[in-house]
């Protein structure tokens, strides 16, 4: 009853906190004020060590976000985590989790988002490990070694701005010259470790370990957005600068999750790397000048993504823990309220007229064909588009419509706390597109483009759909595409090398390095120069004093004849 109480206790609070960052974001907006919370820890010399918040519209809105989305994740937990025995364990690391994305968003001093940032890593450690076997420490170990190459770009980024005499960055973001120049790429690499962009890509879809309560949490609104958010808040920076190599690699990493997500079977996999593909666009907008829109579609992103593991996870508890998708189909039979949800969420990941993610992914598409850049990145923007929308129908196709493959000893059962947060998430994946939309944009978006522009990415949606239907149609006794060009959809759906060369092709190779560095170096010569040759030099001196202790008198009278030869010949 204990465990009860707290978790619907917090989802309460969480909820209530949620409600009043949107109250306060919304008078902040209004009024147009930004507040700052400045409280001095230490002082060097001329630098001052603050822990500092900032309150203005887009931090409220964005705690907002999260907060809602964990009140209900937190209140789905104490249904899917009933029968584990450390439920208590469980409930304080996601609320860790979630005070240390809380301190990153509302951060404008480096020193207190690095606060954030490190625990945002360390906590998404122990929640990925938290399913104590191999797989889950080997994901461990992979999340949290990519994720300090981040942490360590913060710290240089910190060093770096001693420079300048205040880790504010707010006060240098219209600095032009050589210096800001590096703390740019600091950043940026920071950002795209975190945001899992190319080539970091891999530790995303091995995060899948954790338990699908903290993925719906750390895939919708938290870890993953922390770098994209970062970049949002250091736009002015980015843009006195050429961004067009950043743009293309994550239009890369869009492509890539898109066509990995199409040949996939594990259901965790397609929405994680469906995940990347929306990254990928944040951060191809971002790079493209534009980071409300990037914001934008953070926010809309955040909602229907989580309700999308929300039911995946009920899905997955149901089915015994079984996470391919081959195994499942007709679940509209079984959990009509939960493939609902699962179906809208899906629609709103493609950009379904009116739901929240065509407000935000249709009016990147449009800027994106306004803006006049290259054909190449029109091409590839709206291929990942329609892969998007390809891999999506997979999904429901496979769920869905395929006729039951699923074991006999299944128990269909809906929850009802379960349910009611994938409700309150359905809302939202509804609403909070148009609703931000009229929000944040002063004036609404208006642009006028040749007919064949503006209904392309219509035709697109439907091409991914026939796409999507084409390659995931299934009969009893017929050979699957997959099956057929088994080496392309291989490549494809591998990620492009990318979770070998960054686990095994790494580290075996530098393993067999520090190896080598270790035997000759600290076993080698440096225990032989640096550990034992002052034991030896002691040992010398120490036979050499004994000797004069010993032979005294005969030494004396040699070294005074030979004096007195000296000075004889002298």
């Amino acid at each position: 009853m204990k465990n009860i109480s707290l978790y619907i206790l917090s989802s309460f609070f969480l909820f209530l906190f949620g409600l009043l960052m949107m109250l306060m974001g919304l008078y902040f907006l209004y009024n147009d004020v930004v507040y700052m919370l400045d409280w001095e820890i230490l002082s060097l010399n001329s630098m001052l060590m603050t822990l500092t918040l900032i309150f203005d519209w887009m931090s409220m809105f964005f705690c907002g976000c999260v907060f809602f989305i964990s009140s209900m994740v937190v209140l789905y937990s104490h249904s899917y985590m009933s029968s584990d025995n450390n439920q208590v364990r469980f409930l304080y690391l996601v609320l860790m989790f979630i005070f240390s994305m809380f301190m990153m968003i509302m951060s404008p001093n480096m020193i207190s988002i690095l606060i954030g940032w490190d625990g945002l890593g360390l906590v998404s450690y122990c929640l990925v490990i938290y399913f104590q076997n191999f797989k889950s420490h080997g994901a461990g170990m992979l999340t949290i070694l990519t994720n300090r190459i981040g942490d360590v770009a913060i710290l240089l980024s910190i060093s770096w701005m001693m420079n300048y005499g205040s880790w504010h960055y707010l006060y240098y973001l219209n600095i032009f010259g050589d210096w800001v120049y590096y703390l740019m790429i600091l950043l940026i690499l920071a950002g795209f470790t975190k945001s899992a962009q190319i080539p970091f890509s891999s530790w995303l879809p091995a995060a899948m370990a954790a338990p699908t309560p903290v993925s719906a949490l750390v895939h919708s609104s938290t870890l993953v957005t922390a770098g994209v958010y970062l970049l949002i808040r250091f736009s002015d920076l980015l843009y006195m600068f050429n961004c067009n190599f950043f743009l293309i690699i994550s239009l890369m990493t869009m492509f890539m999750s898109g066509l990995g997500a199409n040949f996939e079977f594990d259901l965790k996999k397609v929405i994680a790397l469906s995940t990347l593909s929306q990254l990928g666009l944040m951060m191809s907008i971002l790079f493209m000048g534009f980071p409300y829109l990037s914001y934008f579609h953070l926010l809309t992103h955040a909602f229907f993504k989580a309700l999308l593991f929300l039911c995946a996870g009920l899905i997955i508890h149901v089915m015994n823990d079984t996470q391919d998708i081959r195994y499942m189909g007709g679940l509209a039979n079984q959990l009509p309220l939960t493939i609902s949800c699962f179906c809208i969420s899906n629609l709103s990941l493609c950009g379904f007229p009116y739901l929240s993610g065509f407000y935000s992914k249709d009016l990147i598409l449009e800027i994106m064909t306004f803006n006049g850049y290259n054909m190449f990145v029109y091409i590839i923007m709206y291929l990942s588009v329609g892969l998007t929308v390809s891999y999506s129908v997979r999904l429901i196709y496979y769920t869905m419509i395929v006729g039951t493959n699923s074991y006999s000893c299944q128990s269909y059962y809906e929850d009802k706390l379960m349910n009611f947060s994938m409700i309150f998430l359905v809302i939202m994946s509804i609403m909070s597109g148009s609703i931000i939309s009229w929000l944040i944009f002063v004036t609404p978006v208006f642009m006028i483009l040749p007919f064949f522009m503006k209904i392309f990415s219509l035709i697109i949606i439907l091409m991914g759909v026939i796409i999507g239907y084409e390659l995931s149609i299934f009969y009893m006794n017929m050979n699957s595409l997959y099956k057929y060009m088994y080496i392309s959809s291989s490549f494809l759906g591998g990620m492009w090398f990318l979770p070998p060369f960054s686990t095994y092709i790494l580290s075996s190779g530098f393993l067999y390095y520090t190896f080598t560095l270790k035997k000759n170096l600290e076993l080698g010569w440096g225990e032989l120069i640096f550990s034992k040759l002052s034991f030896y030099y002691v040992v010398i001196l120490s036979k050499f004093t004994q000797f004069f202790y010993y032979n005294n008198l005969s030494i004396y009278m040699i070294s005074f004849f030979l004096f007195i030869f000296m000075f004889v010949i002298y």
